[in-house]
This record gives structure tokens, sequence and C-alpha cells, in this order.
């Protein structure tokens, strides 16, 4: 019997239909290779993403992802790491970093959320 393969984990807000809803997506786009991928939903859990050195209001505010090597992304390098994993996502990936669309996503991205979460009366 071979090991387990490393697994990544997304922490992501379960209370956000938009995010449970993109959850859903992905999972559909990945096929196997979403088999690799754990969803922690972030909903009450404070103090567990305090124990691995994420900050809650953070936690809320932008995606984080935990790699094979344990290791924190946040926000559109989250993304980048997720979608990479998704032959089908990974021109994206490629796109989302490039110089010129990186920060101008992630302004827009920061815009979007802080006014769902106002929209939800969680901000």
């Amino acid at each position: 019997m071979k090991p387990d393969k490393p697994r990544i984990i997304v922490y992501y807000d379960g209370a956000c239909p938009r995010c449970v809803k993109d959850r859903r997506t992905y999972e559909k786009l990945a096929g196997k290779a979403g088999d690799n991928v754990c969803w922690t939903d972030i909903t009450n859990q404070e103090q567990h993403l305090r124990d691995i050195g994420i900050d809650p209001f953070k936690a809320l505010t932008e995606l984080h992802v935990q790699d094979e090597q344990q290791r924190i992304h946040s926000e559109l390098d989250a993304y980048i790491l997720l979608m990479s994993k998704v032959p089908l996502l990974k021109p994206l990936a490629w796109l989302i970093g490039l110089p010129l669309m990186r920060p101008w996503l992630a302004k827009l991205y920061r815009r979007q959320v802080i006014r769902r979460l106002k929209r939800s009366g969680r901000l």
C-alpha cells in the first residue's frame, strides 16, 4: 500500500454562500485532482486558526491555503496555488500571477470581500 499523497488544506468561509458555490465549482472542474484538497470551514474556528498562525479576521477577508509543506499562502497566492493543482485552471493561475494583473485583481478581490461582509452584517 502506498502512503497517502500530501494534501493541501483550503480554509474557506462556509457561512458565505458565494464561497460555498465557488468551492463546488472548483471541485467539479478539478475532478480527481480535487481529491488532494481538504476543505476546512473557518466558521467558529478562531482558536484553531490562531494555533496555525492565521489571524481569524484575515481568514474571513482572505482565502488561506496550507500547502503540502505546511506553509500558509493567502489571498491571490492562495488562489494561484489552488488553481495550479488543476490542469484546466493552470492558465488562469498563470494569468492571475502576471505582474500587471495581480495588483489590480488583489484590489478588486479585497473590495468585493469587504462589500460582501458588510452586506451580510459580518463586518
